[in-house]
């Protein structure tokens, strides 16, 4: 099975290279991870991380799949999509405003992280992840410009795995440094501004995710 990837080495690793330029921006996934890792817990914020990468391969698969060509056949249910998303993060936006002036109590550690929040948390990433389907074009445009027009089953395989790990370990890395304890007292002491720049960001991406909606 090696032996019908190893031809292929060249164009997957361009192909990881451009994404990881996209994964690493940053957007409503990096303000997501980072409230909920300084916020919460490392465990809540490695759960998001997980949430981040599953979205990313399910929006990948997709792509290979030639969803792409689906939603340009049918330009309605893409910009209904693309609504529906952007309406979605911009209702987390609210909600985090909302509460930019509520206590919070930290546990500090990993055990003062439940099963419920960490996994509300990985519902919070994959979902987040998922409300962006501009996200499958970006891949569909990569793959198109660097796929080579034969792809054999075993090379996609590679491909969808490189995308879980980069996407969950970008976002596990962001997880992991600001939920360290000087981002964490950092963000106890002033809570209400981050939480309200955090809702600022996601409203706007929300925002303007509605406003191109008509876009490509």
């Amino acid at each position: 099975m090696m032996d019908s990837v190893v031809p292929y080495l060249g164009p997957i690793g361009l192909i990881f290279l451009a994404l990881l330029a996209g994964v690493v921006s940053p957007g409503p996934s990096f303000v997501q991870v980072a409230r909920i890792a300084v916020s919460r817990s490392r465990a809540d914020g490695l759960a998001a991380a997980l949430g981040m990468g599953l979205g990313a391969l399910v929006f990948a698969a997709l792509a290979l799949a030639g969803l792409q060509a689906l939603l340009s056949a049918l330009p309605g249910v893409y910009l209904a999509l693309k609504v529906v998303g952007g309406l979605y993060l911009m209702w987390i936006a609210f909600n985090i405003w909302r509460g930019a002036r509520q206590p919070l109590e930290m546990g500090g550690d990993e055990k003062g992280a439940s099963r419920r929040t960490v996994l509300q948390s990985f519902r919070q990433g994959l979902v987040t992840q998922l409300s962006n389907p501009k996200i499958v074009v970006v891949y569909s445009s990569v793959f198109a410009a660097l796929l080579p027009a034969q792809f054999p089953l075993p090379a996609a395989v590679l491909v969808l795995a490189g995308v879980l790990v980069m996407e969950t370990g970008w976002y596990a890395l962001v997880a992991m440094v600001l939920s360290s304890s000087v981002p964490r007292a950092a963000y106890l002491r002033s809570k209400a501004v981050v939480d309200r720049t955090a809702a600022g960001a996601m409203g706007l991406l929300g925002l303007r995710l509605v406003a191109t909606a008509h876009t490509v």
